[in-house]
């Protein structure tokens, strides 16, 4: 790793608040210090080969396409042994989960294979460039999945398009259906124009909270490598809990998965407005944590390890 430096992301100012994750009804999660109670409520969670179907709305620009396939890509296939650490060990913590299944074997988790089977692009903006969940966006995956139930629609926006829900706290999420045959789904926005200051940082100056250093986005596209950062903790959030009862951290408000309780660190140091410690590319100079698939590099959020019952990054 001698090509390689690490960067350690301080705060140059004092914090006197701490910031948390507010989930209603008077309580409060903070990710930098509290341990998640995650617990398994007895339902089903994604195994075996979960197959996505994505959806690209409008102009989504080679870029972004190649860089999320890649990501999907590298959950499973690893990048050169001598490049450490890899995206396929942040995937295992994610199998690992399967071990809270009620009555899960004892021993290694089975895998979990993530893959592309279809993908769709709608760049004429049939359903207008505001996606809402009611109509919109059930009448789009029943147009691409045409009901098929074991596809896992994914629906991916352009920098011209708003996705109801993103950017209220949220840059994308793992949602279902209405009944009376509920669906889970994944959405992802675009911060390039929509909300930059919450969903493009670390690699876009945040608009609250303590102003931290600004990342360089290691693909050099800064709505590619955010976009990334929110695909993968909504799929996490939906292989573990895809009907809304299985895997998470309860409270009054709002069900937490594993990686929506550590939302906002990438590395160990990690503060309000710090993401934390990362590494940096020499020749570009664009921050990451993990290698991937043909050796391409992503920032990873953290997720919550259930060894150590709190916020983990590779």
């Amino acid at each position: 790793m001698a090509s390689l430096s690490i960067r350690l992301l301080a705060l140059s100012l004092s914090v006197t608040a701490l910031f948390t994750c507010s989930s209603g009804h008077g309580h409060t999660y903070d990710p930098y210090n509290d341990k998640a109670r995650m617990i398994h409520h007895g339902g089903p969670m994604l195994n075996g080969t979960v197959k996505l179907a994505i959806m690209w709305y409008g102009n989504c620009g080679k870029e972004i396409k190649n860089t999320m396939r890649n990501f999907i890509k590298s959950l499973t296939v690893p990048a050169k042994a001598k490049l450490q650490p890899q995206v396929t060990y942040w995937w295992k913590v994610v199998e690992s989960y399967q071990s809270m299944i009620p009555d899960a074997k004892p021993g290694k988790s089975p895998k979990i294979k993530v893959k592309v089977v279809k993908q769709s692009g709608e760049k004429t903006y049939k359903y207008g460039k505001v996606l809402t969940l009611q109509g919109h966006i059930p009448e789009f995956i029943e147009h691409v999945t045409k009901g098929d139930t074991e596809l896992l629609p994914v629906i991916v926006a352009a920098r011209d398009v708003s996705i109801q829900g993103i950017c209220n706290g949220q840059c994308a999420d793992h949602l279902l259906t209405e009944d009376p045959h509920p669906r889970p789904y994944i959405i992802v926005g675009n911060p390039e124009t929509e909300c930059p200051g919450e969903c493009g940082w670390p690699f876009f100056p945040a608009d609250m909270g303590p102003k931290g250093p600004v990342l360089k986005p290691p693909s050099g596209n800064m709505a590619a490598d955010a976009m990334v950062v929110a695909f993968a903790g909504a799929l996490v959030d939906a292989i573990t809990n895809p009907m809304n009862d299985a895997l998470y951290h309860s409270n009054k408000a709002k069900e937490l998965g594993p990686a929506t309780v550590c939302k906002g660190i990438f590395g160990r140091g990690a503060a309000p407005g710090n993401p934390g410690e990362v590494l940096t590319d020499p020749k570009t100079g664009g921050n990451f944590n993990a290698y991937g698939n043909k050796n391409k590099k992503f920032l990873l959020p953290a997720i919550w390890n259930p060894k150590t019952k709190s916020c983990w990054t590779v």
